[in-house]
């Protein structure tokens, strides 16, 4: 995957990121999102719910430079041309859980085959990687499902310089006819600010209130 390098001495975001970076400071963002539509749609054609959300939540990710911001093996800041989900699937044996990744793809529907195959081959494997190596081009997901939440934060106190979101997703609710996720998100301030918080959380809203043109048509991660 490409890597692409971060000119820092013509960086307009140089002397935001300098402090934050300096403080280590990190904020998450919670918010409930609707998956009616999203919901509605998987069951009709009987597919997975979580592979969909990480299909969804991969696109959105993607679609910003400040989710794909980090460090490279060497120690060189700069952003991924794509970066795919790294997320969590229950152990039943252990009864904890592994965390596996599954490499974007232009459509829905391959995505969601290899999830599956994913799923299969590492489950219960008893380890927190089974399916290495996992590659640098990877944003962190993990699912509660066992509760909803209205708040949810993650420390990372011995790495101050990880830059990639993380992703925390709950158990869904129903008000009526309309289905809920809690969703939080997680970012550095260094390279991420609320705007593009906000803007993450809205572009989840419209990909979700959409599904069906990603579902049936294809869509490719950008």
């Amino acid at each position: 995957m490409i890597f692409n390098l971060i000119d820092r001495d013509n960086w307009k975001r140089q002397e935001i990121f300098n402090h934050y970076l300096n403080q280590g400071t990190t904020f998450s963002l919670t918010a409930e999102i609707e998956i009616s539509v999203l919901y509605r749609i998987i069951k009709q054609q009987e597919y997975k719910l979580y592979p969909a959300l990480l299909f969804l939540l991969t696109r959105v990710v993607n679609s910003n430079i400040a989710f794909r911001m980090g460090y490279n093996c060497t120690g060189e800041l700069g952003y991924w041309d794509k970066v795919d989900p790294l997320y969590t699937i229950a152990d039943s044996i252990s009864e904890s859980f592994s965390a596996i990744w599954t490499a974007g793809t232009n459509d829905f529907k391959a995505f969601h085959d290899a999830y599956v195959s994913d799923v299969e081959n590492y489950k219960d494997s008893g380890r927190l990687f089974p399916k290495t190596p996992i590659p640098e081009h990877t944003f962190s997901v993990s699912m509660i499902p066992w509760t909803s939440f209205t708040g949810f934060n993650l420390n990372i106190s011995n790495n101050g310089n990880y830059l990639l979101p993380i992703i925390t997703a709950g158990k869904f609710t129903t008000t009526g006819d309309s289905i809920y996720l809690p969703l939080s998100l997680q970012v550095h301030h260094a390279v991420c600010d609320g705007y593009h918080a906000g803007w993450f959380m809205n572009e989840v809203r419209a990909m979700a209130d959409r599904a069906e043109e990603w579902i049936d048509g294809g869509y490719s991660f950008g």
